[in-house]
């Protein structure tokens, strides 16, 4: 064989060879972020069960507080409905923001803050509020470095010819910076 076709072969052996590496690690690190997102949607879930279990403990003695409750329940309908990450993440906001002002709303209810099972939810809440926080960082996380991957030169050659577009951050709803408001 002529030494020009060997020199041909291994280029293109070469180049395949990168080709089908940076194809898998594009896939490996989507995938991270698929998973990253399901863990998220893990804890929300998590949430959603425990957030019932406390309204019904709480709303015997708060029956004047409706609006409270059914924002939550609406909230929650709202993010079963959801199909999408983005359209999940916002209805999670309005769950985050309703619950706020069920906790603000709940101060004005000394004998709850006093009882053991509400306090005992309020701790499996808290827990979970935290372990959603830890998510949501690690799914930006993966999300980074997934994009990353896929505006890097030359691997966005690669990620544009198979398909690979970039993915969204998850981020916060605008008014989650502004306190709830409860009005009387």
């Amino acid at each position: 064989m002529k030494k020009s076709t060997i020199i041909t072969i291994a280029i293109i052996v070469i180049v395949l060879g990168y080709v089908g590496l940076t194809y898998n690690r594009l896939v490996s690190s989507s995938e991270l972020v698929d998973t990253q997102w399901a863990q998220v949607e893990s804890q929300y879930q998590r949430r959603f069960d425990l957030i019932p279990n406390l309204v019904s403990s709480v709303q015997g003695a708060m029956k004047q507080e409706q609006a409270v409750f059914l924002a939550i329940a609406d909230a929650r309908t709202r993010y079963a409905g959801a199909n999408t990450p983005s359209d999940k993440a916002s209805a999670a906001s309005e769950v985050e923001s309703s619950f706020a002002r069920l906790l603000v709303v709940m101060e004005n209810y000394p004998q709850l803050k006093s009882s053991e099972a509400v306090q005992t939810l309020m701790a499996q809440i808290e827990g979970t509020e935290n372990r959603v926080s830890v998510e949501r960082m690690r799914y930006n996380d993966a999300v980074r470095t997934y994009n990353v991957a896929t505006k890097r030169v030359p691997s966005s050659f690669i990620a544009s010819l198979f398909g690979f577009d970039a993915k969204s951050y998850f981020q916060s709803a605008e008014d989650a910076a502004t306190a709830p408001k409860v009005e009387f």
